[in-house]
Formats: C-alpha cells, structure tokens, sequence
C-alpha cells in the first residue's frame, strides 16, 4: 500500500470512529501487515494508537443506544411481555455491537499482543478444556521466535509470565500438552526432516497398545512434542497417513479413548490441517455465536492467521457452501454479522 494510499485509508478510518459498520467494512478486507501499516501510519498522522482508538469507541454513536439499552436492562422486569421481547432484542443487538467493537480491537493488534490478550482471557476462565482449546491454538499456530514476542507481550500487558499461569493443579492432559509444545527449542527454521517423521510416525503407531490401561504411552507423546517443531510435527502425522492408511485422529479413538486421547486428538487436528480445523471451527462457533461469541473470536482470529482464502476453500471442500454465505444466513442482521462476512470474503470485499 502506497503512503498516498496508507493517508487516505487512515484518514476515513478517523472519520468513521463512532461508526462501527463503517468501521468494520473499512478494515475486515484488509491483510495482517496492511493493517499493521495503517496501524502505524495512524499514529504518524493522529498521534494516537488505532487499536486503543477502536476500543473506545462508542458502540452506536449519535443514536443514544448505549443509554436506550441501559434503559431496557434496568426496567425490564416492569415491561410487558410485548416490550419485554422488545427489549431482549435491543439487548441482543447491543451485545452484538459490543462484541464488534472488541473484535475491531484484536483486529487492529499485532499478532503477538493479540495472541497474549486471547491467552490471558484463556487462563482467567479457568482450567476449561475451551480455555486450553484456545491456548493449543496459539501454540500450534506460531513459530517458535514468533511465540517468543508473544511471551514477552503477555509479561509487558499483564506483569505475568504465560508458561506459570498456565500450569494447574492438578494438571489436566491439554496443561501437559501445552507445557510440551512451550518447552520444544527445536528451530522452526530448520527444514523438516523426512527421515525423523517416518520414524516418529512409527513410534506413533507402536504407542498405541504400550500404555497401560491407554490407547496411547503419554510419555512418549509428550517427549516427542517437546523436541519437535510444529513443522515436524506436521510432517511426521502426514507419514503416519501415507505408512498406515488413515489420520492417526482415527486410531486415536479407537479402544475407549481417554481423557488424555481426546486432548490429543483436537492439538493433532489443530497441528495436521490448520484450515480444515478452522473450517470446522468456524462453522461449529455459527451455531452458537448468540452464546458463546468467544468462540466465533477463536475461529475468526485463528481463520485470519491462517490465510482466509485457504479458509474459504476448506470450508467449500467441508461443507459444499460458501463461507459468507453460511455466516450471513447463520446470524441475525447486524454490524457484527457484516464484519464478519466482509472477513469471509477477504480482499475481494475491498
């Protein structure tokens, strides 16, 4: 983007702060580092940081809605059944602008202080297994130099050190998968090697039945994520599907599973196909983004590091239907419904 191009772009965004769609439809097309490039052209400009600007702003500028919606929260157990319907749905809308505005936020954060906001919400919710879930999915989708600055935004954001909050007692398999991958030094630079996934394939298979009372030996498992790179690690479960003839997913959940099992099958599938996990994701996060929006935050987020136009395609391949499509008929009419469709179709919403 040329700096003509990077002047005009910060200057509607300027103009557009207090109007969220306007605001979403200017910045879902973008890419990661032309957003990065607005970000910092508009503190050249306006001597101000756009993300905090985003997350100041006012949900529906002008309309007196913040108040309205206060209004209806407060009163509500005096309204007739009528308004009360009424006022569910001003509150619904209000909710979905909230969200909105927090997802322009992340939007416009560099990767590493995005994944640490995304961690510490993770850690503070407790030891859930959506809670892990989304730590996997940072872990698994950054280098290991990249997983460094994220670290180091968490220590900076929050005075806290990630690798510490994220052990619990007592520790739960997604815990001793996560310390696994944190602790693995192996250089994300170094090319892959065939000759070790081969191998690693093979001691894949052997630990199915070597586990007492386990379809898999977790040590094994765990001394091998520690010394692999996700690279690697990628590489080794494509072996075990040309050695074997199947995902090792599929022998994962043969003989009874455990909880040890299923923890290990969502970080392979988060590690083995990103778009194909994210696909899923997302069409999984639809059917209950009036609930659990957090969710549709993971998979848009996660969706946006791994490329949207690959996205698009593994959901084609899953689903037979068009991504923005699914989202427009999966939510009601709203500015958070059209960000998310306009980051469905990428640059050719622009």
């Amino acid at each position: 983007m040329a700096s003509a191009g990077l002047e005009e772009a910060c200057a509607e965004i300027r103009g557009a702060c207090g109007n969220p769609r306007r605001l979403a439809l200017l910045l879902a097309p973008r890419s990661p580092a032309e957003r990065q490039r607005i970000r910092a052209a508009y503190r050249a400009s306006f001597g101000e940081d756009l993300a905090a600007a985003l997350r100041g702003t006012p949900l529906a500028a002008g309309s007196g809605q913040e108040d309205e919606v206060k209004g209806a929260v407060g009163g509500a157990g005096r309204l007739s059944r009528r308004a009360r319907r009424s006022s569910s749905s001003l509150v619904s809308c209000f909710l979905f602008l909230f969200q909105l505005r927090k997802l322009l936020y992340l939007w416009a954060l560099e990767p590493a202080e995005r994944d640490a906001v995304v961690a510490r919400e993770a850690v503070e919710g407790g030891a859930t297994v959506a809670g892990y879930r989304a730590l996997v999915e940072v872990f698994t989708r950054r280098k290991q130099d990249q997983l460094f600055f994220t670290k180091q935004a968490y220590l900076t954001r929050f005075r806290r050190n990630l690798d510490q909050d994220m052990v619990t007692e007592p520790s739960h398999p997604y815990q001793r998968l996560l310390v696994a991958l944190a602790a693995s030094r192996k250089s994300h630079h170094d090319e892959p090697s065939h000759h070790i996934a081969k191998c690693d394939a093979r001691r894949l298979h052997d630990t199915k039945n070597s586990g007492a009372g386990s379809v898999v030996d977790e040590a094994v498992i765990l001394e091998m994520f520690s010394k692999r790179s996700t690279p690697q690690l990628r590489l080794a479960f494509c072996s075990y599907k040309h050695i074997y003839g199947h995902d090792y997913t599929k022998a994962l959940k043969t003989n009874g599973p455990g909880e040890f099992e299923e923890a290990l099958r969502a970080v392979v599938k988060c590690i083995y196909s990103p778009s194909k996990y994210y696909s899923k994701l997302l069409q999984r996060s639809m059917q209950c983004a009036a609930t659990d929006k957090r969710l549709v935050t993971r998979a848009i987020l996660g969706s946006d590091d791994v490329g949207i136009d690959e996205i698009r395609s593994a959901f084609k391949s899953c689903y037979g239907s068009n991504l923005a499509d699914f989202i427009r008929e999966s939510l009601p009419q709203s500015d958070y419904r059209d960000f998310l469709v306009a980051v469905a179709r990428g640059s050719a919403a622009s």
